[in-house]
């Protein structure tokens, strides 16, 4: 039996085992390479074949983080959402590093087999003032099992144990007991403060924030928004706050009609909720028309779909995000138009950057020490124009989102789109930001890239013959 039949064989079995002990959820096996999974969403029956699709192993906008950086040992921590050698639809939730002293990466480690296709159950990282290493498996829906899984040693990737599985509650409720589009953020000596999802609670989507001290303890899940169906959101901390920033569905027009942009932060850890200019909110929110709205895009017929959400050098809070008139792929719902929305004291200011071919051109937002605002995101045109993705592309502005310019384009030629370039938490220049390739409209292999902030885009090896290796310059061309 090959080595690659070995570990297929493995990774089913060890799921379908009965019992539901640790050593049977947690693989801890090392891959011989990075792949990311390749998955689609709704056929469309027309040229672009799908709604959404490709290599999405840093899909979605609203899992985050998928990078951390810490100065301690130098090194960027990572996840994405692999595959196996022999698929490329078969979900493995991956970790590694990029070990910023040697410019090198060590063979990932697989840390489970989520069982799917289903990139909704991508897994999101977060490393706590110790050092220990915590993977957030998602799940989509409540079909699937959660898990939460830390390392047993501080800054190292090569042995997880299990520390929660939605399925091991044994019928008990449990605060954290499955979660949606999670966002799990270590924000010192308070802990966690996570926001997720949970399916029909009530809201088709239901918005949640919850907290932790040590990610095994958790207290009650708050609800946060429940409007309509439901929403997505995006979250940040900064210096002083966190919030989030959200969209709703309106009942009737199913979950493919997304519009309106909210807004709502805390100050004490999330203990209570208040509008950007400090007015006090009564939650979970549920009305549409509501002191946390930033911008009535229903009104205007307008779609939206977030992107990223950072804080200034003020500590106020600025939103990425993408408007355009319908969810079908294709010119008629152009432009898909790229905005940000900034507080500045008394309003939101709300200013386009550029435009692009498809609602799911997610990038992300940097705001530098020096004043300089940067998006990365795959704005220009691809090699499967008005699917998702396209050609990487950095974008620079120099006065708080007034005037943006091109300033690099990082990819060119490829025989795939890239897609979803997502930005580490505390992010060295060296490993700016992390995004996937893939096929928008067939199954394909999918490759996965970084950058560093100069512009320059590494390749992860596909297949390793040694422990550890140099990421390959990418010069633009054809996908291996």
């Amino acid at each position: 039996m090959s080595r690659y039949h070995s570990l297929r064989f493995i990774l089913f079995g060890l799921w379908f085992s009965a019992g539901s002990q640790a050593q049977e959820i947690t693989l801890n096996l090392k891959d011989t390479g990075y792949r990311g999974i390749w998955y689609m969403n709704q056929p469309s029956g027309d040229e672009y074949v799908y709604k959404y699709s490709g290599g999405l192993g840093t899909y979605c906008a609203d899992h985050q983080p998928f990078a951390v950086y810490r100065k301690e040992v130098e090194r960027t921590f990572f996840c994405y959402g692999g595959t196996t050698p022999s698929s490329n639809q078969e979900l493995l939730h991956m970790v590694s590093y990029f070990d910023h002293k040697t410019g090198m990466v060590p063979r990932p480690t697989i840390l489970l087999n989520k069982n799917t296709s289903d990139a909704h159950d991508n897994p999101v990282i977060s490393v706590d003032s110790e050092g220990y290493i915590w993977v957030f498996s998602t799940s989509h829906g409540r079909s699937r099992p959660s898990y939460i899984h830390r390392s047993r040693e501080p800054y190292a990737i090569d042995s997880f144990e299990l520390v929660s599985a939605s399925f091991l509650e044994q019928g008990r409720s449990a605060p954290l007991d499955n979660f949606s589009y999670m966002q799990a953020w270590h924000t010192g000596p308070n802990g966690f403060l996570c926001f997720f999802t949970r399916y029909g609670d009530p809201a088709a989507r239901t918005l949640f924030r919850l907290t932790s001290r040590d990610g095994v303890h958790w207290g009650e899940r708050v609800r946060l928004a429940a409007i309509a169906e439901g929403h997505y959101q995006i979250s940040a901390l900064g210096r002083a706050r966190a919030g989030t920033s959200f969209n709703y569905h309106p009942k009737g027009k199913g979950l493919n009609w997304r519009t309106n942009l909210y807004y709502i932060e805390s100050r004490d850890f999330g203990k209570t909720w208040t509008t950007v200019s400090g007015r006090t909110l009564e939650l979970p929110l549920v009305e549409v028309e509501n002191a946390a709205l930033v911008e009535d895009y229903a009104a205007q017929g307008l779609l939206v779909y977030l992107m990223d959400i950072t804080f200034d050098a003020m500590d106020r809070p600025v939103i990425l995000f993408l408007t355009s008139k319908g969810y079908q792929s294709g010119p008629a719902n152009d432009p898909r138009t790229w905005r940000t929305a900034r507080w500045t004291v008394a309003r939101w200011e709300i200013l386009p950057v550029t435009s692009s071919d498809s609602n799911y051109d997610m990038g992300s937002l940097y705001i530098e020490e020096d004043g300089t605002w940067r998006i990365i995101g795959p704005t220009e045109k691809g090699p499967q124009p008005g699917n998702p993705g396209g050609e990487m592309a950095m974008w620079t502005s120099s006065d708080e989102g007034r005037n943006w310019r091109l300033a690099k384009p990082l990819t060119s030629g490829s025989a795939r789109n890239h897609t979803y370039a997502r930005r580490p938490v505390d992010a060295h220049p060296d490993f700016y930001a992390l995004w996937a390739d893939g096929h928008a409209r067939e199954p394909s292999e999918s490759s996965l890239y970084f950058c560093n902030r100069a512009g320059d885009v590494f390749l992860l090896p596909m297949e390793m013959k040694e422990e550890m290796e140099r990421p390959v310059p990418f010069r633009g061309g054809a996908s291996p």
